[in-house]
């Protein structure tokens, strides 16, 4: 028994390493070392990036700032109407420069409020001269204590991309630029953006979630006042084919090769029209019918259009770009064009009405002509509504350039998205394109300032509601038709405010 148990703790003491049982010296070998793991394979390198298509604006470089070696510009000039502006318009700082490209304008006043202001120019057309201009609001900016910087762009053309492109990056470099130049500031403590027509493109596109998470140079803005803005993006363009669909439908060549355009244009002219100069238009029994099938493209019923289509020299500037190829000028590779959505409709002629639909040339976009890219924003961004700051938008009721459609496309998309408590629009009972007072801007801008800095949401116009739209006061609400020193030389001042007024508002 003594030797058993002796022998039972001799084999717990050895765990199993000794032979439990047979003889006391015999010892199991060591078991021999797992073999190593062989190495894991080498990872295969990621596979290089497709390059992205180009294009022709891509090949465009021979761009160059109007005044490439201006460091600074003129002071405002006092306003001799105003005997209570403290503002010293001379202490301002003003500088001017080039940033990769793009010429700018930087002024911050001496009494800087912490934030910034970026103004997006229009279209500036399809010459190498790259030039920078004062925001309209200059003066209430100011005044106010904002500083505010608008850039060239590098390109010209309707390149949309690198517009907001350019307006960020100058944002991005506001600090650096004024420490170039000795003056020492805190990042902004808000940015805003407005712009013009194109600008008001380059506005809508640039406070968006998409722009956000795709643009190289990021910005994220705090409110936004699109002003007579291509708000619709790319529906600006299916516009201008379906306005040439209509006409040629209208004038009887209804199938004639869309981009052939320049061999009937004057041919359709002369059928639709006995007057068409830069100043005015006069139709004849046809071109009346086609007036009403554009007033249906262009927004519906409402005042201003007659006045619009008859002497604010919006439509001849539509006119003029009739027969494109649907690039948009290189600026895409493939046609965008949509004409298949319109339904053309002349009042009281349902018959002419669906002869005219049977008979027009329906154009259909490519699929990828404007998709999402992976080097940066789309070639012409969207609007697409997913915004989340306070907006106020401003729109001309006769406009024909950049007509007041796209204000309604603008809240269709935005509604969608269930964004519309962050969207105030409202319409301006002007003639002609950006057809503006100083004082409709400015009213338009300090709206979205005091909704952006906690106030409520300001008043708007519904823009959608038809029988809103048609009634004859429409527009009266935001209109303001005193001008002052500042409205020298706009559209305004022009004679087509004057000739809105010849329809008053009534109470």
């Amino acid at each position: 028994m003594h030797m058993t148990r002796l022998t039972l703790v001799a084999c717990a003491a050895s765990l199993m390493l000794a032979a439990c049982g047979g003889s006391d010296n015999a010892v199991a070998p060591a078991p021999a070392p797992a073999p190593a793991p062989a190495p894991a394979p080498a990872a295969a390198p990621p596979p290089a990036p497709v390059p992205e298509e180009k294009r022709a604006q891509d090949d465009r470089n021979s761009f160059v700032p109007l005044d490439a070696a201006a460091t600074t510009f003129p002071a405002m000039a006092p306003d001799p109407n105003l005997t209570t502006d403290a503002t010293d318009y001379n202490a301002t700082s003003r500088w001017a420069g080039v940033l990769e490209g793009a010429a700018y304008r930087v002024e911050v006043p001496a009494n800087w409020n912490g934030k910034l202001v970026m103004y997006a120019h229009g279209y500036a057309g399809e010459g190498n001269e790259l030039a920078v201009g004062n925001p309209s609001i200059r003066r209430y900016l100011l005044q106010n204590g904002y500083a505010w910087a608008a850039s060239s762009y590098s390109k010209n053309y309707y390149d949309v991309r690198v517009g907001v492109e350019d307006t960020n990056n100058l944002a991005l470099n506001f600090n650096a630029i004024a420490t170039a130049n000795g003056r020492t500031l805190a990042a902004p403590s808000a940015t805003y953006i407005t712009g013009h027509s194109m600008g008001g493109h380059i506005t809508a596109a640039a406070i968006e979630d998409e722009a956000y998470a795709t643009a190289n140079h990021k910005v994220k803005y705090s409110g936004a006042v699109p002003m007579c803005g291509v708000v619709g993006d790319t529906e600006l363009f299916d516009y201008f084919a379906g306005a040439q669909a209509a006409a040629q439908g209208i004038a009887g060549v209804p199938k004639y090769p869309f981009t052939s355009w320049s061999e009937i244009s004057a041919m359709v002219q002369a059928n639709l029209f006995t007057t068409f100069t830069a100043a005015s238009i006069a139709p004849t029994l046809n071109g009346a019918r086609y007036a009403s099938v554009l007033q249906n493209l262009t927004g519906g019923t409402r005042p201003m259009f007659d006045l619009g289509f008859g002497g604010g020299r919006t439509f001849q500037a539509a006119w003029g770009v009739f027969g494109g190829d649907g690039t948009i000028n290189g600026i895409l590779n493939k046609s965008s064009l949509d004409t298949a959505r319109f339904t053309y409709t002349i009042d009281g002629d349902a018959t002419g009405s669906a002869a005219l639909n049977a008979a027009v040339l329906q154009l259909t976009p490519a699929a990828d002509a404007n998709r999402l890219r992976t080097d940066g924003l789309r070639w012409i961004p969207k609007a697409n509504g997913d915004i989340h700051i306070p907006v106020v938008s401003i729109h001309t009721l006769g406009d024909l350039y950049v007509p007041f459609s796209m204000e309604q496309i603008y809240q269709k998309r935005v509604a969608a998205k269930g964004n519309s408590q962050w969207l105030v629009q409202r319409a301006i009972r002007g003639i002609s394109h950006c057809d503006f007072t100083v004082a409709e801007q400015v009213e338009a801008f300090d709206d979205m300032i005091k909704w952006a800095n906690g106030g409520p949401p300001p008043a708007g116009d519904d823009v959608v509601t038809p029988v809103t739209v048609a009634n004859p006061n429409y527009g009266c609400q935001f209109t303001r038709n005193t001008m002052g020193t500042d409205d020298a030389g706009s559209s305004a001042a022009l004679g087509f405010r004057a000739a809105a007024m010849s329809r008053p508002c009534t109470p």
